[in-house]
């Protein structure tokens, strides 16, 4: 029997994402937020779930070792999208990917120096705006990265801001509005269409359905 093999991604997205699964008819086999495994099976005997770091996501889905997965976008910006579709935006897990810098520094000029771990993400938006840029790559602690004056700018993701106006930052800049998103591998949606096109159909209709229900909701 064919078997579909689907990537989450820890943390909130995966929160967030459990209940979409279940609504789809998915549910794991087992409490996934109290156990240590890395891979559960499903109510649905054609269907595993793999919990991984959101950075390797798209790998395993970009090589096959998973079919579909579900990053966030700011994981698929930084990753490229070799290897796989972005059919859907789930809209879950929404949040801003911008720049920011200390609270009323002057604009830099000439070379920026500027900290994150959206190195390729940072590299493109840049050279865009005709910026020279060294990025300096950090795995967290971003906001320490200006006070200590190792760069002049960050790139990280921003959510209420309350961690950047804490330690004397500020947004700036918006480089890309941020939710998770369903990721198919080209070569299984060719081999296990049958399998792949039913679980697409049902996470775009409840996505429809809760978009009109937020509308209704807005305009009430």
């Amino acid at each position: 029997m064919s078997q579909l093999t689907i990537a989450l991604t820890k943390g909130r997205i995966l929160k967030e994402t459990l209940p979409l699964l279940a609504e789809v008819g998915i549910v794991p086999s087992e409490d996934i937020a109290s156990s240590r495994k890395l891979m559960f099976a499903t109510n649905r005997d054609d269907i595993r779930l793999l919990v991984l770091r959101g950075t390797d996501v798209p790998t395993y889905v970009q090589f096959g070792a998973a079919d579909l997965g579900i990053a966030g976008k700011d994981t698929l910006l930084e990753n490229g999208d070799d290897g796989y579709y972005e059919p859907i935006d789930l809209g879950i897990s929404r949040c801003r990917l911008m720049t920011a810098g200390m609270v009323g520094a002057a604009p830099v000029t000439g070379r920026i120096r500027v900290a994150t771990k959206y190195v390729n993400v940072a590299r493109r938006y840049y050279a865009e705006k005709g910026l020279q840029a060294d990025i300096i790559k950090l795995y967290g602690a971003m906001e320490l990265a200006p006070l200590i004056e190792l760069c002049d700018e960050i790139v990280d993701i921003v959510d209420t801001g309350n961690t950047l106006k804490a330690n004397g930052l500020e947004p700036r800049e918006l480089i890309d509005v941020v939710s998770s998103r369903l990721i198919v591998n080209k070569g299984a949606l060719k081999i296990k269409h049958k399998l792949i096109q039913p679980l697409l159909e049902g996470f775009s209709s409840l996505v429809a359905a809760r978009a009109q229900s937020e509308s209704e909701a807005a305009s009430a």
